[in-house]
């Protein structure tokens, strides 16, 4: 088995010790960060996302998976920073203002990172403009809501409607999530895609950044 192949196996099995080991081994080979990320990393949650929507993942795989990941991308960040490499896109995350929820958040945020994303997590609770704030100082060219209560899904409309004010609306796509939301809100409220899991919210992401 070669490193790369520890890497994408370390990832699936949620050893994050093994997953940073088998990373500092295929930099050292010489390959580089960039391609350590396509070969290796996406791949790896791209399949944690496929076996959890077979069910043969659960929540506790999934954060498992997500930690192994982000101990690789600890390591490779500061290097694909140095190398100027260009993520697949920029998104925003954070749970709307009013809901503290943050584990389906949290999986999303980390699943997208897996796939080539930069990731700002704002956390939980986040005001609308505070997601406008972030989006237009990052660059930003996808944002992500999350809510788990039915009575705060009303803050991603609040929340859209302030990125229209603010005249961002056509600069960014709006992808939300959750579980009380569904496509038929997300077409109702005005929000650009739906993700019903993290695996489908990282499909989505790309099939956005693309349009």
């Amino acid at each position: 088995m070669t490193d790369l192949e520890k890497l994408h196996a370390a990832v699936l099995e949620g050893d994050w010790k093994a997953a940073a080991a088998a990373t500092q081994a295929v930099l050292a080979a010489g390959m580089a960060p960039l391609a350590v990320v396509n070969r290796s990393l996406v791949p790896a949650m791209d399949e944690v996302g496929r076996r959890f929507d077979c069910e043969e993942y659960f929540v506790p795989e999934m954060l498992l998976a997500a930690r192994a990941m982000k101990a690789s991308m600890e390591i490779l960040r500061p290097l694909l920073a140095a190398a100027h490499a260009e993520p697949a896109g920029r998104v925003v995350i954070g749970t709307v203002k009013g809901d503290l929820h943050d584990i389906g958040k949290n999986l999303v945020a980390a699943m997208l990172e897996g796939g080539g994303f930069e990731v700002i997590d704002l956390g939980a609770d986040v005001a609308p403009e505070r997601f406008v704030e972030a989006a237009a100082a990052r660059h930003a060219n996808l944002v992500a809501l999350s809510a788990l209560l039915t009575v705060t899904m009303t803050s991603m409309k609040t929340t859209i409607d302030a990125f229209g004010a603010a005249g961002l609306r056509q600069k960014v796509k709006i992808m939300v999530g959750g579980a009380p939301v569904t496509q038929h809100y997300a077409d109702a409220i005005g929000a650009d895609g739906y993700g019903e899991s993290a695996g489908a919210a990282v499909a989505l992401a790309r099939k956005l950044v693309a349009r």
